[in-house]
């Protein structure tokens, strides 16, 4: 379902009748079967010729020992493995040779062919084939050789794509359009439209130049606020309201065979520090392809002569293409030292961008690559020339091909690595699978992965975190990944936890924690957990790499002690709250109406409830309370409670009257409520009407039975009502016979106007308390008697079931609660209804997902690990920002740290910890004076996290500074320090406190 969001159903549909053959099953074609698999076409063949040696074990991770020993074909023994991930789809393997002379018409049954691992001349076989057929089956290669890899695209002369970006179309609220030529169309204040020159847009509820609405016009972008639409001069006069609303248009793109890109490349520029890149590789590729195609193999490890016979074919290539590019010794010369060599993150990250292109190859929807991608770690050669060429050659284990790529000693460095990974989703499995080819935690002496997560594997999950299987749902996530991960590489060591990494278990994950690991990965779905697990990192002076994927989206940050800046050095701006006006009386988006639902339930349904619950475990019988009310005391919440207590429904068919009572409240009589308020002719002091837009009018929804929304929401409500109140129901109380009779029977109140004040301020905030009046409180009394009288307040009474809100379960009516109630509101205030699906991804604030970005990301990770790994300087980092939709890949250094100047030549940045090593009787003063002995500077303020130890303007802080600090700080037993923030008095009087680092006050010296 995560998957749904990201494709949408009619590209779900395209591919799931798509069939695909993928030639290759080494490190990289076994990453794009996983990804191709997962996300489901219809049928897949994998091709290969090879047989399983000890060196696929460090590449391929679907390939075990047994099959070495068992001499298996690749293809044959990795079949079932790529096969379980998805049941859906069907998986065959072929063996047969694939070369020159091979007839290639058996490829016409394909949609889509993938080639990893084919020699150059073959590849443009292929590809004039596939090219030449109508339509043209679409052809992608990949590879990886080395520290260097490429990928390319050929959908045929022209692919049509509907969909180029998959963003969801943009609405926009209209405030004014001249009458003009062109015509400027200006947005309400505040609200950019983020649209572009070239696009369509469509108008509707235009009042005034209504001849607009339903027409389609091309616009051009004015300002953020405003844009041109052509003549509107001899259209109607502009009066208010109307909604823009983009339109999608098909779009074509282009593509030129292989033989005729190889002289003349399209290449997508990822690192824009290094725009000759791609065509320097390109041509160091094609001279790798040559040599092999001359000497029947690729060039020796760290050999010389065969580096200089590459250079000598790079440089005839280069006059062969028509730009003919500067030829770069250095990427040559790697690529020939590294070429037998393979760098499984590299694949992970270009097996997930091609994997993409194959879907998009196949459903048409997003924009293709155009025609080449080459991905490199050349970052990572500067240090690696000092070292001998023995460090590159082969011992004949699993980690040859990347000992190959990055030596024996940080080969070593990887295996004693102690890190802590938090979270085991989508990109958390990914990253085990990673490390688990580059041996990390696999040292004798060295060495450890520990991993967290406090989640169980759900269904949605299947689609993306490929180390979970269907008879794995409801179990741990953390266990059973850990478990996958010893069967890529049973010589890992784990240690997995179902902890959340918060404030609360920081017993478990202490400084003594953080100080023990070398590097720390997030995998992680939300903001708050990253700046927490950020400030830790900081804290304890340790690396840390977070990622993130939405969809097809995605983002790398590497955050190095005393190099860069940390996570929490920037901030994304807040999101927007829908505002408490909008959200309970005035609409103007489905998501408004979506929220309105969602909260609804949690208040009815889970808030309500649990407040009951409370209340009567406070109080432990009706009596009680009736006693202490009535001598005057004010109970808190009671009001509420003995409203709930006096109208609990007891039967299914007073939830079902229930129900039927809210649908006129909350859909007839709030808006003849609004209407009353302000009629539709009510006028602001400027004269301008009171309902124009944004603000929409409500109309009163009669009910109908037969109107399958309003039978939805009855039906919805009494279920969740009878949950709530544990009243049990039938499937036969669920007939619509049996419904229809309970609710011909109710008497629905009547409507009666109120004076109540209704809120038209935007910047209002929702109230806490509502105040009870006077006569409430007497009707209280009255009702909480009632009840008692009636033998309606015993203790099964007093207890009412709290519902949690699941998105993922469909059996529980949550979702259909929510679709039904904001549909209904929607009808209401006249909003275009979303369907259930589109309800559930809003309300459950769910995060669209696909496995090919988060492929992507996590082999970016994985590669930026090895630099953090090898202590590289700041320079050699690398952040990433993916949208494998557009395609685009932007390659950018981490920011430098910033050094805060406070005075005196005396900075700091946010590494910086300053230490003070105190003794038992050591006074406030006496800390003072150490920071200005040992730093040169006295501080005037001295905070502990969010408590004010000394600021010397408050009332009795200055007889603090005879006081020890023990005394002030009050330390549990096995506290040996505590971290302090200090600031400065400013130069100048009336300026801010300058602020300093972090100070870690020891409370006894610490032995050495």
């Amino acid at each position: 379902s995560r998957q749904r969001y990201v494709l949408g159903d009619t590209a779900m549909q395209k591919m799931a009748q798509s069939h695909v053959f993928l030639s290759g099953i080494g490190g990289l074609g076994v990453e794009i079967a996983k990804n191709i698999v997962l996300a489901g076409v219809k049928a897949l063949t994998v091709h290969d010729t090879k047989q399983c040696t000890k060196w696929d074990l460090g590449i391929n991770f679907f390939i075990h020992e047994d099959d070495i020993t068992g001499q298996r074909n690749r293809a044959e023994a990795t079949l079932h493995r790529i096969a379980e991930l998805n049941p859906y789809v069907h998986v065959a393997a072929s063996t047969v040779p694939l070369d020159e002379t091979t007839d290639l018409s058996f490829l016409k049954q394909y949609q889509c062919v993938i080639l990893t691992e084919v020699s150059l001349l073959l590849q443009k076989k292929i590809n004039d084939f596939c090219h030449a057929q109508q339509p043209p089956i679409k052809f992608i290669s990949a590879d990886v050789y080395g520290i260097c890899s490429r990928l390319f695209c050929d959908l045929g002369d022209e692919f049509e794509v509907l969909d180029t970006t998959g963003e969801e179309p943009k609405e926009i609220f209209i405030s004014n359009i001249t009458q003009s030529n062109p015509g400027i169309v200006t947005c309400l204040e505040n609200h950019p439209h983020r649209l572009e020159t070239g696009q369509f847009l469509t108008f509707r509820e235009i009042n005034g130049m209504s001849c607009l609405n339903g027409s389609t016009h091309q616009i051009t972008v004015v300002s953020p606020y405003s844009f041109s639409i052509g003549d509107t001069s001899d259209m109607e006069p502009y009066l208010h309201g109307g909604i823009a609303v983009q339109v999608k248009t098909p779009k074509i793109f282009y593509f030129e065979r292989l033989e005729k890109q190889i002289t003349n490349p399209l290449c997508l520029v990822a690192d824009f520090s290094k725009p000759e890149a791609p065509l320097q590789i390109h041509v160091a590729m094609l001279a790798l392809n040559h040599f092999q195609e001359n000497f029947g193999r690729r060039p020796n490890i760290g050999c010389l002569q065969d580096a200089e016979e590459m250079l000598k074919i790079a440089m005839s290539i280069s006059e062969t293409l028509e730009n003919k590019p500067q030829v770069n010794g250095d990427v040559v010369k790697w690529l020939s030292r590294t070429a037998q060599g393979f760098l499984a993150p590299l694949a992970a990250a270009v097996g997930g961008f091609a994997s993409q292109e194959v879907l998009k190859a196949v459903t048409g929807k997003f924009s293709p690559l155009q025609q080449w991608l080459y991905i490199d770690m050349l970052d990572i050669v500067t240090p690696l020339e000092k070292m001998e060429s023995e460090e590159f050659l082969p011992r004949g284990d699993r980690y040859d091909a990347l000992r190959a790529c990055i030596g024996d000693s940080l080969c070593q460095k990887l295996h004693d690595l102690n890190v802590f990974l938090v979270g085991c989703g989508a990109i958390g499995c990914e990253m085990l699978k990673n490390l688990a080819l580059l041996g990390v935690g696999t040292g004798q002496d060295k060495g450890l992965v520990t991993i967290t997560d406090p989640d169980l594997i759900e269904k949605s999950n299947l689609n993306r975190q490929f180390l979970f299987r269907p008879h794995h749902i409801q179990k741990p996530k953390s266990y059973t990944a850990a478990e996958a991960t010893l069967n890529i590489n049973p010589y890992l060591k784990i240690d997995s936890y179902i902890n959340k990494v918060c404030p609360a278990t920081e017993n478990t994950y202490s400084d003594e924690f953080y100080t023990k690991q070398d590097v720390i990965v997030t995998a992680l779905d939300n903001v708050e957990a990253r700046r927490y697990i950020d400030s830790r990192c900081v804290a304890n002076l340790r690396p840390l790499i977070d990622s993130g994927t939405m969809g097809t989206k995605g983002h790398t940050e590497v955050i190095v002690p005393h190099l860069t800046e940390s996570y929490n050095s920037h901030r994304d701006p807040p999101e927007e709250e829908i505002p408490f006006c909008t959200l309970k009386s005035f609409p103007a988006a489905i998501e408004h109406t979506i929220q309105w639902a969602r909260d609804k339930f949690e208040s009815s349904f889970s808030h309500k409830p649990s407040l009951f619950n409370k209340f009567w475990q406070t109080y432990l019988s009706a009596e009680e309370v009736l006693q202490r009310i009535k001598s005057g005391e004010s109970l808190e919440g009671c009001f509420h409670v003995i409203k709930t207590l006096s109208r609990r429904p007891r039967s299914w068919t007073q939830c079902v009257e229930l129900a039927r009572v809210k649908f006129e409240k909350y859909f007839s009589h709030k808006a003849l409520q609004l209407l009353h308020s302000f009629p539709l002719d009510t006028r602001l002091k400027d004269g301008s009407l009171f309902w124009q837009s944004p603000k929409r009018p409500p109309f009163p929804v009669k009910f109908e039975f037969n109107d399958p929304l309003h039978y939805d929401f009855i039906v919805s409500a009494a279920k969740l009502f009878a949950t709530v109140y544990c009243v049990p129901f039938t499937e036969k109380d669920l007939s619509e016979e049996a419904i229809l009779k309970i609710i011909s029977a109710v008497k629905v109140p009547d409507f009666r106007p109120s004076n109540k004040v209704v809120q038209t301020d935007e910047t209002a905030r929702k109230p806490d308390h509502i105040p009870v009046s006077s006569e409430d409180e007497r009707n209280a009394i009255f009702q909480l008697e009632k009840s008692i009288l009636s033998n309606e307040a015993l203790e099964n009474d007093l207890q009412m079931k709290p519902i949690s809100f699941e998105k993922d379960d469909d059996s529980n009516g949550h979702i259909d609660f929510i679709t039904a109630a904001s549909n209904l509101r929607a009808k209401m205030y006249n909003i275009e209804p979303a369907d259930r699906f589109k309800t559930k991804r809003i309300a459950g604030k769910i995060i669209p997902a696909i496995a090919t970005a988060t492929a992507a990301v996590s082999g970016l990770v994985a590669l930026e690990l090895i630099k953090v790994v090898g202590g590289y300087p700041a320079d050699a980092y690398k952040n990433c920002f993916l949208n494998l939709a557009i395609p685009i890949m932007v390659f950018t250094e981490t920011a430098e740290v910033r050094r805060t100047e406070i005075r005196n030549g005396i900075s700091f940045t946010i590494w910086d910890r300053w230490t003070i090593y105190g003794k038992e009787d050591f006074t406030l003063l006496d800390f003072i004076n150490a920071v200005r002995e040992k730093y040169g500077i006295e501080p005037t303020m001295v905070v502990q996290g969010v408590k004010m130890l000394y600021v010397p303007v408050m009332p009795g802080h200055i007889k603090r500074l005879k006081l020890t600090m023990q005394k002030l700080v009050k330390p549990s037993a096995d506290k040996k320090y505590v971290d302090l923030t200090v600031s400065f008095a400013p130069e100048t009087d009336g300026e801010e406190d300058l602020p300093g680092p972090p100070v870690r006050y020891y409370f006894v010296q610490e032995d050495n």
